[in-house]
């Protein structure tokens, strides 16, 4: 997409053929059941594809990629498909007791093993 442009973007022309790759991405997301248009995992080669297809025509147009009419068609296919999409909050949850006490005993033994070995080193200066 960062070729020299010679010509003017043909805005008309871009607008004319980008529906098609809207149309191509529709037929593809028919395979895909609709509860699973939030996981990018079950039709990213979908998208990869309609992605690639709005940057060629898009080209072909002499038109630079992505660019504000570009864009907005995309952003339309987005709302058709994605909009309730919406990103939760995660609601993070405390470990079982054993696990949270074994995290929490871990280091505090640790530090106290330091702390005596340090003290005991000192102790015994003349050795070293």
């Amino acid at each position: 997409g960062a070729r020299q442009q010679t010509e003017l973007c043909n805005e008309s022309l871009m607008l004319e053929k980008l529906p098609a790759c809207g149309k191509s991405f529709e037929e593809m997301m028919k395979k895909v059941d609709s509860k699973k248009w939030c996981n990018l995992t079950e039709f990213i080669m979908y998208y990869d594809n309609f992605t690639q297809c709005t940057e060629r025509e898009a080209n072909n147009a002499s038109c630079f990629w992505p660019n504000p009419l570009a864009e907005g068609f995309i952003t339309g296919i987005h709302k058709q498909f994605f909009s309730n999409c919406t990103s939760e909050k995660v609601h993070w949850e405390d470990p079982p007791d054993e696990i949270l006490i074994t995290l929490i005993l871990i280091p505090v033994t640790l530090t106290c093993a330091m702390i005596t070995l340090v003290v005991w080193c000192s102790k015994r200066s003349d050795i070293l």
